[in-house]
């Protein structure tokens, strides 16, 4: 099949910013130099080659990036491309091994924070490899669908995905002609989602300084999960149902009657138990400034005793609840309930600030989606879906790395901040859309260059 031509698209500049060219002339050759440490874990010239390419076009502007349209988009041949994703045997965990790396290196603090986070992503068919009606948290409802588990890492310098794992229900780690069309690797059992998630931590916990293990409801919901975590010494600040159940131990137990054995506190709802607290005893929490403005909480804390999934008392737990009101600060529009194996004396604010790390990783992996490709893939194999999965997180690791470069010059390397907030560079200037993002100062650099289209990452 020819190559197909790709027009450049065209967008309006406004002056909303000024952008040193600097930043311009320095994209390109920065991914060449990002991706050097990766590829050189590739063998052959043509993986390297591909490799390159592939992630150019996972951060271009293409609509649907996957393989076929990015094979187009630099005029090279389909096949070729969709070999290397989908079929060629080469090993993607030691990519997110270097990444994992890059991220405990340049982001790690020792309060950090491991998140693990489900995402779903649709599917209409029955033959992509673990696609299956199951619970879906974007959609909120059982749909067909693939999950992937994310590992997540954020600290006070940013945040990043850094690796992840394709749930696979019972049904097809129990069918061995569909394990062997989709190429699932004879040694895969079957696992639960929380159990992904322990061997992720295990392989990679060492790597990425933290103090906290964070994720969402679906995470938090099952009793053994935090109390496995807990026995491995790990502190964790999950996120539960508001239908949990919890004794407050903070409250008074029922009055003695004198005979048998005596009364414990009730079991109650943890949304129950919020509603029933006097406003004082909320306490304001400003987390960080945002886009907007501060970003302002209300939050309380209690020491409990959690119901386990058989009914039972857990271990001694923190109770951590968190509101969200509405611009005005008189209707809330949004709580949250979260359990902790945390000491009781620990900070509210450092509670709170485990709790916010969960939803910068959510909001990682919808930029991972929405620039980097990372739910484009048209693959129906294991080794595919790993291969596209794996380059996307480092095409949205380049993406921080950029974004965190791009301050660092907005701070003085290449002028400096006006009173008025804007930033003013010497000389020659070049008028771009305010907040650009890494990804788009990449195709405006492209189109300044209109003599040919892109060509494949070269290396030496």
């Amino acid at each position: 099949m020819e190559a197909k031509e790709f027009e450049f698209r065209k967008e309006e500049l406004v002056s909303e910013c000024r952008v040193a060219p600097q930043v311009m002339d320095h994209i390109m050759p920065n991914l060449e130099r990002f991706m050097e440490p990766f590829v050189d874990r590739l063998v052959r010239r043509e993986q390297i080659e591909h490799a390159g390419m592939f992630v150019r076009g996972l951060l271009s502007d293409l609509e649907h990036k996957n393989a076929e349209s990015i094979a187009y988009r630099f005029g090279q041949e389909r096949m070729p491309l969709q070999w290397f994703i989908g079929t060629s045997p080469w090993d993607d965990a030691p990519l997110r091994d270097e990444l994992v790396r890059q991220v405990g290196e340049q982001l790690g603090e020792s309060d950090g924070v491991i998140v693990f986070d489900p995402s779903a992503f649709a599917k209409s068919g029955k033959q992509s490899v673990g696609v299956a009606r199951q619970w879906s948290g974007r959609l909120g409802k059982v749909d067909n669908c693939q999950v992937g588990i994310y590992m997540g890492y954020a600290s006070s310098r940013e945040h990043a995905l850094v690796d992840m794992r394709l749930f696979l229900p019972k049904e097809w780690t129990k069918d061995r002609k569909r394990r062997e069309k989709a190429g699932i690797p004879k040694e895969i059992r079957y696992r639960t989602r929380h159990q992904l998630c322990l061997e992720m931590l295990e392989m990679h916990g060492d790597k990425l300084p933290h103090g906290w293990i964070a994720g969402d409801d679906e995470m938090g919901r099952p009793y053994w999960f935090r109390r496995r975590l807990d026995k491995l010494c790990e502190r964790y600040l999950l996120a539960v149902p508001s239908n949990t159940l919890v004794r407050d131990l903070h409250a008074d137990p029922p009055e003695y009657s004198g005979h048998g054995r005596r009364p414990k506190r009730p079991w109650t709802r943890v949304d129950q138990w919020a509603q029933s607290l006097d406003e004082k005893d909320w306490k304001v929490i400003d987390v960080r400034d945002g886009a907007k403005g501060p970003i302002i909480v209300e939050a309380v804390k209690r020491q409990v005793i959690a119901r386990t999934d058989k009914g039972g008392e857990g271990h001694e737990e923190v109770l951590v609840v968190i509101r969200y009101k509405d611009r005005d600060d008189r209707r809330v529009v949004k709580t949250d309930y979260h359990l902790s194996n945390g000491t009781f004396d620990t900070k509210l604010a450092d509670f709170v600030m485990a709790a916010k790390a969960e939803h910068r990783v959510e909001e990682c992996i919808q930029r991972s989606k929405s620039e980097a490709g990372l739910a484009d893939y048209e693959v129906r194999t294991w080794r595919g879906w790993h291969h596209h999965q794996t380059l996307s997180l480092i095409a949205t690791w380049f993406l921080v790395t950029e974004t965190r470069r791009g301050k660092k010059i907005h701070t003085g390397d290449y002028g400096s901040t006006t009173p008025r907030g804007r930033f003013s560079y010497p000389a020659k200037t070049v008028r771009m859309r305010y907040s650009l993002t890494p990804c788009r100062r990449m195709r405006e650099a492209t189109k300044a260059k209109r003599t040919r289209p892109p060509v494949p990452l070269e290396t030496t």
